[in-house]
């Protein structure tokens, strides 16, 4: 091994080391004194819940870990949204699971709660997925409340796609585990079976104090909504049960009865780990973010036995296209080649950059993959299309166009990983969120932007400079170099992974190593959905 890759292997551990330690301070919620009065009234937290509940010793993934991170500071904070996703299994049976975490402001939905929420939906939509929600919340957020209630994508959306799953046939079940209060009274409800809790749980329009105020009523909140009011009068809720273990020992019982599925019949074998060292990966992939490198040798150790075979392997070689099995599951890659390369007409083209050929390349590949019924996997390090005269000029607009209408219109499942940069029109044509993958992921050395800190700084550093010398003030060297660097360290916190992991633009950062893991539970849970809709490219400039 050479002193580079030394390098990058130590400075890519130190990123993992330190997603490590994000994720132990996120898994505390609320903090250690709320969780241990959440023990004193004898109830669980939102994540022992969900790992009593799934499989032991099975393989789980969680959505949106960092949702929340360092947003809402003026109210406290919202760690993880205030609920924790896992997709997992129950029975055996893969599983979207959503717990609402009673730690943070009582389990109350801030505006990213309301986000994640609906991401686990959509998940579970998509996927045809069953999903178990345990229920243990405040309900909205007051103070937000503008930003949580009234739109589209806020809190109403929650109830209308719960109505949505259940005329596809998605099973829902709900476990009242704590308060469920209002409008949040309806997700149980409208879910196919309900179960509440003894004692700790109650479920209701409006509480005690609330009856008082408006009707006049004087009533205590067991009698009002309790669960022997609801499984014995009222007739709303399915099961009673004694403690948090006995409610989710029920949902066990009840998942472990579902059905087969009808598959969408992707391809799987026997899996095989790759040849070569998975760990290399730290050592290839470089600390700075405009190195270049081989992306083929990553690619080699996220596949089964290292085989990748290439489609177009001469042509457009900024992409690297092909077909490779990850856990036995048959899959179509689409890389950014981050190594210059040479064409056949002797010229040179930069790593990461998307030209001509290799967008005409990728569509093509995709329009294959849809053809053959194969999930496509993106691995995006990519600074965007190439500009200039001679790009303009061969209609590089056009072929972009082409690549976003294939990624657009495919009909197989997506997953995308974000292994470097993702700038620009780049992030769009290497099936970015707005494409709808499956699932999107971000390791910690990438980064999400129109482009890269550096190159961003200096445009804002002209606009800031121009308007301040249109002001009468002088621009000495010194304070063009404060101005450059502040306007850089503002850009650069947004590029974060992080960043965009709180706004749930990716829905995890991972560890490079759990990348196979992530893809082939992605394919599992999108061969659930047969694919109904033909693709279609529409109109394209050929």
């Amino acid at each position: 091994m050479d002193l580079n890759f030394n390098k990058n292997e130590d400075y890519n551990k130190l990123l993992v080391s330190d997603l490590r330690k994000r994720f132990v301070k996120v898994k505390l919620g609320g903090g250690q004194k709320r969780i241990d009065k959440h023990h004193e009234k004898g109830k669980m937290t939102a994540r022992e819940r969900i790992n009593y509940l799934l499989d032991p010793k099975a393989k789980s993934i969680e959505i949106a870990a960092f949702a929340g991170e360092n947003m809402y500071a003026e109210h406290g904070g919202c760690p993880s949204g205030g609920v924790v996703i896992k997709i997992g299994y129950i029975k055996g049976k893969q599983c979207v699971v959503v717990a609402n975490d009673a730690t943070v402001k009582a389990g109350a939905w801030f505006p990213i709660t309301g986000k994640k929420n609906l991401r686990a939906q959509e998940i579970a939509i998509e996927n045809k997925l069953p999903i178990i929600y345990l229920v243990d919340s405040a309900g909205v957020y007051l103070p937000m409340q503008d930003e949580i209630f009234p739109d589209k994508e806020h809190f109403g959306r929650i109830f209308r796609n719960n109505a949505i799953m259940s005329s596809m046939g998605i099973t829902q079940i709900s476990a009242v585990m704590g308060s469920c209060v209002a409008g949040g009274a309806y997700l149980p409800i409208m879910s196919d079976e309900a179960i509440i809790v003894d004692k700790t749980a109650s479920i209701f329009l409006a509480g005690s104090y609330l009856v008082k105020a408006a009707i006049g009523e004087s009533i205590d909140n067991e009698t009002l909504g309790g669960a022997t009011t609801h499984c014995e009068i009222s007739g709303v809720i399915d099961y009673k049960a004694k403690d948090d273990k006995d409610a989710l020992d029920k949902i066990k019982f009840i998942v472990d009865k579902i059905g087969d599925y009808e598959k969408a019949g992707f391809s799987k074998t026997a899996s095989f780990p790759p040849k070569e060292k998975e760990d290399d990966i730290f050592g290839i992939l470089p600390k700075e973010r405009n190195a270049q490198y081989d992306m083929l040798e990553i690619i080699k150790r996220l596949v089964d036995n290292s085989e990748f075979e290439q489609y177009k392997e001469g042509y457009g070689k900024t992409i690297l296209t092909g077909y490779a099995r990850i856990d036995g599951w048959a899959v179509g890659i689409v890389a950014n080649q981050r190594k210059l390369v040479k064409t056949n007409k002797g010229e040179m083209q930069f790593g990461g950059v998307i030209y001509n050929d290799s967008a005409d390349k990728s569509a093509r590949f995709i329009a294959n993959c849809n053809q053959k019924k194969i999930p496509l996997i993106f691995l995006q390090d990519v600074t965007g299309f190439m500009v200039g005269s001679k790009s303009e000029h061969a209609g590089i607009i056009k072929d972009g166009a082409k690549m976003v209408n294939a990624v657009s219109n495919s009909v197989v499942p997506k997953f995308t990983i974000i292994i470097g940069n993702s700038y620009g029109a780049g992030n769009y044509a290497m099936c970015g969120k707005a494409y709808d993958p499956r699932l999107i992921v971000a390791w910690p050395s990438a980064e999400l932007a129109v482009m890269s800190g550096n190159s961003a700084a200096k445009v804002l550093l002209q606009i800031e400079t121009a308007s301040l010398k249109k002001r009468g003030e002088e621009i000495t060297p010194e304070k063009e170099a404060e101005l450059f660097n502040k306007i850089k360290s503002r850009y650069d916190a947004q590029v974060s992974p992080y960043y965009a992991a709180a706004r749930i633009w990716t829905d995890a950062v991972i560890n490079p190593l759990d990348t196979r893991t992530w893809i082939s539970m992605g394919i599992e849970a999108a061969d659930h959905a047969p694919i109904e809709k033909k693709f279609n490219m529409g109109v394209l400039q050929v």
